[in-house]
């Protein structure tokens, strides 16, 4: 019987395991290797526990590599496997937002996990739990992976590898970055890795604003030469040491080792939809209309404290009533750029996803690592990061389709070994 290992319990590796397992139809015994207690823990925190597990319109745009070619070809792999469909052919039933974002019925990330544990059960899939896996190496034709258990060291033979062990984002819910370690040990060429979907740390954080919620534009820019990048509109959070929210999380995905720019400077344009002439005509014409307190200035506009700090950006003194008319196109002129400088992605506890990886051009269209029949790297081991709504998912549950489909079709024939074989 064939024997197919899954290295690795969220969401790609769930996926590749049940995949497996409906293809084989009985002719393949699978086991799941997961370091955790139990498999599914980053799953369950996904979409805020609510699950975000597809969206409606996945378009390569909505992704980060630096293989852009080779994503489209594995992107309409993964949309050929159709994992939202495959997930109501297991009985979940979907509900979708008014942005697209795919989630259970019940809005229960939980339910998706249990929904996963069921049909693994039912389809006799062995789940492992309190495996680390150590090494891998050619044995008799396929494959011998080395694990690390309670009870010691033991190693296990498969026809079929499917590593989907993740990469750095995370490490609360038991990620390592083993996942793509263990592809650059089997001599994968990598992206260099870093923290996306995250929230940024400024050189100058407005502390005083810690907490304050305000909707409008974030511009990524390139502070040498201010060209703009990338436009994001949503909610932005200020906190002690920068910037958060979504749409800023959705601009750190282009701070990429090596293809971000070198001077990152985030512009929030807190009144989008008013040009900058007419913002300035409506401060002036409050100046009349409201007391002469700049506190007083943002009522019904902006919180007071944002105000405040915006005014004093601004460079106006506190008196309203004795500014001169060319005082509002130079308020304006902020609102409409206010910008942030010296800014990093904060670290992996607070990322969603990892950034960088394998290279795409290292696998298949099937998610099989080239030259090594039956090794696969699936999931977040990947040079691909996709942007909040779903997109990560898809992309994991896709890539876990495509590749256990692939390993359980038949027994593998005899395969060279991986093109490096360091230990860990």
């Amino acid at each position: 019987m064939q024997q197919i290992l899954i290295l690795g319990g969220g969401a790609a590796g769930l996926a590749a395991a049940l995949a497996a397992a409906q293809t084989a139809e009985g002719r393949a015994h699978i086991t799941v290797l997961d370091k955790n207690a139990k498999v599914g823990k980053k799953l369950l925190a996904t979409g805020n526990g609510r699950c975000n597990l597809d969206n409606r319109d996945i378009t390569p745009e909505r992704y980060f590599t630096s293989s852009p070619k080779a994503l489209r070809r594995l992107l309409s792999a993964v949309d050929e496997a159709a994992p939202l469909a495959w997930f109501e052919s297991l009985g979940l039933y979907p509900r979708t937002d008014e942005a697209g974002r795919v989630y259970p019925y019940s809005n229960q990330a939980a339910d998706v996990l249990a929904l996963l544990e069921h049909h693994l059960s039912r389809l006799g899939v062995e789940v492992r739990t309190g495996c680390t896996v150590q090494n891998l190496s050619q044995s008799r034709g396929g494959y011998a992976v080395q694990i690390e258990t309670e009870a010691g060291r033991e190693t296990l033979r498969a026809d079929a590898v499917i590593c989907a062990m993740g990469g750095d984002a995370g490490p609360q819910f038991g990620t390592d970055g083993f996942g793509t370690r263990f592809a650059a040990q089997c001599g994968g060429r990598m992206a260099p890795l870093y923290p996306c979907l995250t929230a940024l740390q400024c050189a100058h954080p407005r502390k005083p604003l810690a907490g304050i919620r305000a909707k409008g534009c974030a511009s990524l820019l390139d502070g040498a030469d201010g060209r703009v990048l990338a436009r994001e509109t949503g909610e932005v959070q200020f906190t002690e040491y920068g910037l958060s929210g979504i749409c800023i999380m959705q601009l750190s995905g282009l701070l990429a080792p090596g293809r971000g720019p070198k001077r990152p400077v985030v512009a929030l344009d807190l009144f989008p939809a008013l040009r900058e002439t007419e913002l300035a005509a409506l401060f002036a014409q409050r100046v009349g209309l409201l007391g002469s307190e700049a506190a007083e200035f943002w009522l019904g506009l902006l919180p007071a404290k944002l105000g405040r700090a915006l005014w004093a950006d601004a460079g106006l003194p506190e008196n309203a009533r004795t500014l001169p008319a060319s005082a509002w196109p130079k308020l304006a002129a902020t609102a409409k750029c206010w910008r942030f400088e010296g800014l990093t992605p904060c670290g992996w506890k607070q990322a969603q996803t990892t950034g960088g990886g394998l290279l795409l051009d290292e696998v298949e269209d099937d998610f099989q690592f080239k030259g090594c029949p039956g090794l696969y790297f699936v999931g977040e081991t990947l040079d691909c990061a996709g942007s909040c709504g779903g997109y990560n998912l898809h992309w994991a549950f896709g890539s876990g389709l495509a590749a256990g489909r692939s390993a359980a079709k038949k027994p593998q024939a005899h395969r060279p070994a991986p093109r490096n074989k360091k230990k860990r």
